[in-house]
């Protein structure tokens, strides 16, 4: 009976970690301004997102939502190239795929989302995407990097190929800023 209880409390323990390790809390700063994101990550299907300012005035006021997905990392860099520390933040949808959350700061006294376009919408960059996105970050540039697929969908392997694309931070309509690729180039993979 006891050595029952035993392997039932260390089954709850290790579920407990377990749920421990998805939690993603991180604290990013540059000097002393940046932000710090938590989420839960307990779903795939819906998670809340906190993004709180550090180091702003007190105009800037923690984002919280309401995610489909669950977040995996985050960065922060000067990405409009304004003096002032941006926030990229990774996140995993239901569906494997990686996609971007992204805030901008005006100044140290507000935030604003910076939008990452849809690549299926680009006919040129989407040519044999089928996902597998990585990401990094490199002084404000954002590198985006995914293997390539012939166009016939019966095939599931990629070909010896990959296309990485460049993307700056441009302002757009009405002050918006928007992610804009502009260098893209085909590699060869092992």
């Amino acid at each position: 009976m006891y050595k029952f209880f035993s392997i039932v409390f260390l089954f709850i323990t290790i579920g407990s970690f377990g749920q421990n390790l998805k939690r993603y809390d991180s604290t990013l700063k540059i000097g002393k301004v940046g932000f710090r994101v938590t989420c839960v990550n307990k779903s795939v299907t819906q998670n809340n997102l906190n993004i709180k300012p550090i180091g702003f005035k007190s105009e800037a006021r923690e984002v919280s939502l309401e995610l489909k997905a669950r977040v995996i990392s985050s960065e922060i860099d000067d990405l409009n190239q304004d003096g002032f520390v941006d926030l990229i933040i990774y996140i995993l949808e239901s569906t494997g795929k990686i996609n971007l959350f992204c805030i901008s700061s005006k100044g140290d006294e507000m935030i604003q989302p910076i939008f990452f376009p849809d690549i299926t919408n680009d006919t040129q960059l989407s040519k044999g995407y089928r996902g597998r996105d990585e990401y990094k970050l490199v002084e404000g540039i954002l590198f985006r990097k995914f293997p390539i697929f012939v166009s016939d969908t019966t095939i599931k392997e990629p070909t010896k190929k990959a296309r990485q694309i460049m993307y700056r931070v441009v302002e757009g309509d009405r002050g918006m800023l928007n992610f804009k690729a502009f260098k893209n180039f085909e590699l060869d993979v092992n």
